[in-house]
């Protein structure tokens, strides 16, 4: 199975997996055009759509694409149901598509019903993590969130993360004024400063690499406590996931 990165909108990403035959799958397809591009462009056979979440920049192509082909199935959501979603899934539902294993994880925070799918290595996580950052908490609660980043962080730390859109100078702009001297985020900055002025992408990233630069994985660190005034003792991590992306809202 391969793997394409599709640029949409503004800064989403639209990915698509295909197979030696040239059937595919895409994720959170914000817009039909590029998809019916590059469809045409490699002659790919689309077999389904999969949806992390109901924000229409990744749900909006979805209606246009199964009227061209309509024997397309969509899997995702209970909050994807207006949306175009066959089968509804959720915590614990596996399929098979194109011969590779999906498994559903739900993963709370940017909306409530929001899920990711981990076909390992992969995990296609929508608007959940971003490479030094997180997604913003929209209908959702910081505690939910930060139990989803618990869930990804005991997948195995070789772990490829697909994320739904391109946060990450941004995100890491926002790690190093939180941790200024952690030697880690200023040396993945100065690459991601380098990999943006040569306008490449800088996703997917890896777990084990997550672990060390995003600070949204590490809300035990005292640094990060004392960064946002709390009391070095607090046990409740959430709480300072939750302080984390207030700070981070207003970067």
């Amino acid at each position: 199975m391969n793997l394409m990165r599709v640029p949409a909108l503004n800064t989403n990403y639209i990915w698509f997996l295909y197979n030696y035959k040239n059937e595919c799958i895409i994720i959170d397809p914000g817009e039909e055009t590029r998809v019916l591009d590059v469809l045409k462009k490699f002659q790919f056979k689309l077999r389904a759509i999969l949806l992390t979440h109901n924000h229409i920049d990744h749900v909006n192509g979805v209606a246009p694409l199964i009227q061209h082909f309509p024997k397309t199935i969509v899997y995702g959501p209970v909050e994807t149901k207006n949306h175009g979603s066959h089968f509804l899934v959720s915590e614990g539902d596996d399929f098979v598509l194109l011969h590779k294993k999906f498994k559903v994880l739900n993963l709370p925070g940017h909306t409530s019903g929001h899920i990711g799918f981990y076909s390992a290595p992969w995990l296609f996580c929508g608007d959940t993590v971003f490479s030094a950052g997180c997604g913003k908490i929209c209908v959702g609660f910081a505690q939910h969130m930060y139990e989803s980043f618990l869930k990804i962080k005991h997948l195995p730390h070789n772990t490829l993360i697909f994320s739904g859109h391109e946060y990450t100078l941004s995100n890491v702009n926002f790690a190093i004024s939180v941790l200024p001297q952690d030697p880690f985020i200023i040396n993945y900055r100065n690459k991601i400063i380098r990999l943006h002025n040569n306008n490449q992408p800088t996703v997917p990233t890896t777990l084990n690499l997550e672990l060390k630069v995003n600070p949204f994985f590490r809300c035990g660190n005292p640094d990060i406590k004392k960064s946002l005034n709390l009391p070095c003792n607090l046990k409740e991590e959430w709480r300072v996931f939750s302080e984390l992306r207030k700070k981070k809202d207003l970067f």
